[in-house]
């Protein structure tokens, strides 16, 4: 026989932990593949070379203490797997100092080996020939030394050993220990495998009595007698006198039909027979005194994959995903995995896969040898349900439709007063019970639906249920999300059941209702697409309607597709016009805040405008949750112009809110644009709280979008201060769904490029960035490629490309101009003077100190860093070494204090002088200056080449902008709403220009300007 030679070796008893690591020692000195770390078990090709092994570590393990003590056995099957089971159980039967071998492993050669006969093995197989190959005197530990019927059974026992292990525990604390279970679900195999594994701890024998043909319990005491050949007369009082002092164990199996009679015989038999022991099958427990429960649970997801496989009798590598699907679709349940692998013999798994759709007609072989009940699916289930009483019937069938779990308050709402029965039901192994909730299996629930002959009224209960559950928690979306999500979560597959039949209805009224009423859910789980799936259908079945709930469904859709697919329905445009045609002032400001998100691509302005009113609105009629949700968005414009000072109050305001209220997603949002903040104006510590924080808010929703941004945020930062390995790490898990599941992941290419580009890997951090900054990227026409142009220019200068770099920045200054983002266009200047420092001095001055005059302006404290080292270098170059030296150890110590790593965006140029070269050289004193002073300190050594007091260049790059505003004739508060600054603040500007530009009002401006 081809296959492979398991060998695997232990001691008798409890060994000590010494003498195990001589044993793996020895092993390892044999050839072989280990099969599993941490015990002695290999695998053979060649029946000659294991058998060899097994001689070779007899030999050894008797030169060391506890050798003797040794069991070996071997075993050779198709696989690794089923030969290093069943060598287990040959390895259970052994002595100390045996080694054993199957006859289909000393049927490969010509062995000098002892034949023992044949034995039972505990794996419930037939008889096997075994084989010695050394000869003891010592009875093998078979079931044949043990007086037992119990059956044979003609398939391996496969997982299960967590079950077998606490049956040992319960049966040795137990008289009466009860397996139940729906039909098929692997009670009576499990049943046996425990008694065979136990059956030395009861010298009068394991007796095994099949109770299926069992109809009157009068039939019981003869059916019991005859299983164990014992005398038999009517009643029990003859066999209960023969078992009066026996130590037996009485296995019970399909005891549910005769349940009452089983009842009262097992309660007089442990009244009578105090050293009996009873193990019990059925599907609802015997409900005694004293009894031990014992659910048994569905197969674990490998478990079951092994038992589709073993029975299949084939691998199917290029079929793992739809094997696995088949294994959840049928609940793990042992029988319905058995029927299935059948199949293999003329489906591919896939077309299994795709039958289940109708399970009860798949599921169903001719058998021989199995009972009529086991040949089917439906038979299995029909044999439970035949024994229900009319109303439990009734309740079970209704049960079905439900999907994913229940409450007790759900299943009276659809079924009635089912208090009582649904415990019985649970008795019965056909509804499980767990935590507080109740489920059918999807077997069963598919079996009850195919039982329920009319299931609208039943469905338009579950609809109505569900329905005032939503509408009852939808005020917690404004006070406490966490305590919505916790209400509504749960019955998520329900409301997916009740929105199906809501938004099929004739009257599609109570759907649309359920669709805006969950509108949340959607941004859960990274079900968003699905949720707006649900959304459009709710608004499409009455497409001109006009009403309040019209305007709440487009809500509803505008918040999910924000993170999904934001330019797919102008769902939020259409809202608005709605909610403003019904003059609901709440909606209004909800979908203000919603169209700016639209506009925020690629007009600032605009948006800032649409939140302004929104704000308004909100404040107007004291809504705090619409009124953040302008806020939030202001947040994000105000970081993207660096207004750092106007921000900082509206963060303060609205965070806490945020995260209190359970507005995870904006809070999220808000609490990411803080972080950056704090990174750009000199807190890279806070800022790596912050974003922890942010990630914190965001997980609970397990939505990759917006825990995508919040990792990639908290990244970001964690690079910034140096902590490279740990930014990989964190990104690692997007990564792979990105690879795997071919998700898009935001701004993973940006997060990842950084963190190639700060890890000096300059190629890798141009190809992560390239898709989202090349001139037909989908975002092109919006400011998100200017946010990554600076670093790329860097990275193609590292690499020698230059031409590439120049064009790059000078796309990002002008994109930088036109949206108005202050940092990056600090970061392009800055960029495009380190490339004029060789050849144009004079140039790269001039757009250095135009970088740092943007970073002092805005608050950019952290890149005022940057600033210096890039002045130190001009200063190297211009022949300065006193302002380069200067310059440089400022920059040095300032990220020292900071806690920031030496900047990437030195590695293309040569660095500055340290402070000791040139405090060396010239003799200066050692002080270093603080950042502020080493700005000044730039800022004065440029002299004339330094803004102009007076005149239109006199004005600073906000002057510049309001002036232009006032001169189109936009009123003060006007000009602050899309500047995003006070009206006080643009008093104070325009009383500069005038000063500056020597006008006294708005129209001597206007003069000025045109002539």
């Amino acid at each position: 026989m081809r296959g492979v030679t398991v060998l695997i070796a232990a001691y008798v008893g409890a060994a000590s932990a010494p003498a195990y690591e001589r044993l793996s020692g020895l092993v390892a000195e044999l050839p072989g593949e280990r099969l599993e770390a941490g015990r002695p078990v290999l695998g053979f090709d060649d029946v000659v070379v294991a058998i060899g092994a097994a001689r070779e570590l007899r030999t050894a393990a008797s030169r060391v203490p506890a050798g003797e003590l040794l069991r070996i056995a071997l075993h050779t099957a198709p696989t690794a797997t089923l030969a290093l089971r069943h060598a287990e159980h040959l390895l259970a039967i052994a002595n100390p100092g045996q080694t054993l071998l199957t006859a289909t492993t000393a049927a490969e050669g010509s062995w000098d080996v002892t034949d023992l006969g044949v034995h039972r093995l505990r794996d419930l197989g037939s008889p096997e020939r075994i084989f010695e190959l050394t000869a003891t005197a010592e009875p093998l530990r078979t079931l044949d030394g043990i007086p037992n019927n119990l059956p044979v059974m003609f398939t391996s026992f496969v997982g299960r050993q967590t079950q077998v292990a606490a049956l040992r525990t319960q049966l040795a604390a137990n008289r009466l220990v009860t397996l139940t279970g729906p039909g098929g679900s692997g009670k009576t195999r499990l049943a046996a495998q425990t008694a065979a594994e136990l059956a030395d701890r009861w010298p009068d024998g394991v007796w095994w009595v099949d109770l299926a043909g069992v109809t009157d319990s009068a039939q019981l005491p003869e059916a019991v007698a005859s299983a164990i050949g014992l005398l038999v007369e009517p009643g029990d009082r003859l066999l209960f006198g023969q078992l009066r002092t026996h130590r037996a164990l009485i296995c019970l199996d399909n005891c549910e039909q005769i349940i009452d009679g089983v009842a009262e015989f097992v309660l007089a038999l442990h009244t009578r027979c105090p050293e009996i022991s009873v193990l019990a099958t059925s599907r609802e427990p015997l409900d005694l005194p004293g009894e031990a429960i014992w659910r048994v649970p569905a197969l674990a997801p490998d478990e079951a994959r092994a038992l589709f496989l073993e029975r299949a009798g084939a691998e199917f590598p290029e079929s793992e995903q739809a094997i696995r699907s088949i294994c959840v679709r049928l609940d793990g349940m042992p029988l319905a995995l058995e029927l299935a692998a059948a199949w293999v013999r003329t489906l591919t798994p896939e077309q299994i896969e795709a039958g289940l759709s109708d399970r009860f007609g798949l599921l169903t072989r001719n058998v021989r040898g199995v009972a009529a009940r086991q040949q089917t699916l439906a038979a299995s289930i029909d044999w439970s349900h035949d024994l229900l009483a009319a109303d439990e019937r009734e309740v079970f069938r209704q049960l079905a439709v439900f999907a994913g779990g229940f409450t007790l308050e759900a299943a009276t709402a659809v079924c009635g007063g089912v208090r009582d029965i649904l415990a019985r039901l649970v008795d019965k192994s056909l509804v499980v019970a767990e935590g507080g909730r109740y489920r059918l299996l999807e077997t069963i629930r598919e079996y009850a639906g195919t039982r329920l002959t009319d299931p609208g009224p039943a469905r338009d209960r579950h609809l109505d249920h569900y329905l005032q559950v939503a509408e009852v928690a939808e005020p917690l979306l404004d006070k406490d999300r966490d305590a919505w999500r916790r209400v509504i979560e749960p019955d998520r597959e329900n409301f997916r059941a009740a929105l199906e039949h809501g938004l099929a209805a004739a009257d599609p009224e109570r759907g649309r209702r359920l669709a805006a009423a969950l509108r949340w859910l959607w941004n859960l789980q990274a079900t968003g697409n699905e949720g707006i799936g649900y959304l459009r259908r709710a608004i499409e079945r009455v497409p001109d309607d006009r009403s309040l709930l019209q305007a709440r469904l487009l809500y509803g859709y505008a918040t999910v597709a924000d993170t999904v697919d934001p330019f797919g329905y102008d769902a939020a445009g259409r809202g608005l016009e709605l909610a403003t045609e019904l003059g609901d002032d709440r909606l209004r400001s909800l979908f203000l805040a919603l169209v700016a998100v639209g506009e925020f691509f690629t007009d600032f302005g605009k948006a800032w405008e649409l939140t302004a009113e929104g704000r308004r609105l909100a404040e107007g009629i004291g809504d705090e949750a619409a009124r953040n949700s302008n806020i939030a968005l202001q947040c994000v414009l105000l970081a993207l112009r660096d207004r750092h000072d106007e921000l900082r109050p509206l963060l303060e305001l609205v965070a806490e809110d945020l995260v209190t209220s359970g507005e995870r997603g904006i809070a999220s949002t808000v609490l990411t644009v803080w972080s950056e903040s704090l990174l750009s104006t000199g807190s890279p510590r806070e800022a790596v709280a912050t974003a922890e924080r942010a990630l914190a808010a965001a997980e609970p929703l397990a939505d990759f979008h917006r825990v995508g941004v919040a990792r990639g945020q908290l990244a970001t930062v964690l690079v910034r201060v140096g902590r490279l390995d740990d930014a990989r790490e964190l990104m690692r898990p997007l990564l792979e769904l990105a690879e795997t599941a071919g998700a898009v992941v935001p701004n993973l290419g940006q997060v990842m490029g950084l963190i190639a580009f700060w890890g000096g890997e300059y190629d890798a951090a141009i190809e992560w960035m390239a898709r989202d900054t090349a001139p037909d990227s989908p975002l092109a026409g919006t400011f998100a490629p200017t946010m990554l142009m600076p670093t790329v220019a860097a990275a193609l200068r590292a690499t020698g490309r230059p031409d590439e770099a120049s064009e790059l920045l000078e796309r990002a200054v002008e994109q930088a101009r036109r949206y108005d983002l202050p940092r990056i266009l600090a970061d392009a200047l800055d960029q495009q003077g380190r490339a004029a420092i060789a050849d144009h001095p004079d140039q790269a001055a001039d757009l250095l100190h135009q970088a740092l005059t943007i970073r002092v302006e805005h608050g950019l404290r952290t890149y005022l860093i940057d600033s210096l080292e890039s002045l130190a270098l001009l200063a190297d170059h211009t022949n300065r070494p006193a302002d380069a030296s200067r310059l440089a150890a400022a920059a040095a110590e300032a990220r020292q204090i900071l806690g920031l790593p030496v900047a990437a965006s030195l590695t293309p140029d040569r660095p500055g002088p340290t402070l000791d070269q040139s405090s060396a050289s010239l003799g200066e004193p050692s002080a270093v200056l603080t950042l502020d002073e080493a700005v000044a300190y730039a800022r004065r050594s440029r002299g004339a080449r330094g803004r102009p007091s007076s005149g239109w260049p006199s004005l600073t790059p906000t002057e510049q902008q309001v002036a232009a505003l006032a001169v189109e004739g936009l009123t003060n508060p006007q000009i602050a709403d899309r500047l995003f600054i006070s009206r006080g603040t643009v008093k104070t500007h325009l009383a500069h220009i005038y000063t500056k530009l020597s006008v006294a009002n708005r129209t001597e401006l206007a003069n000025l300007k045109r002539s």
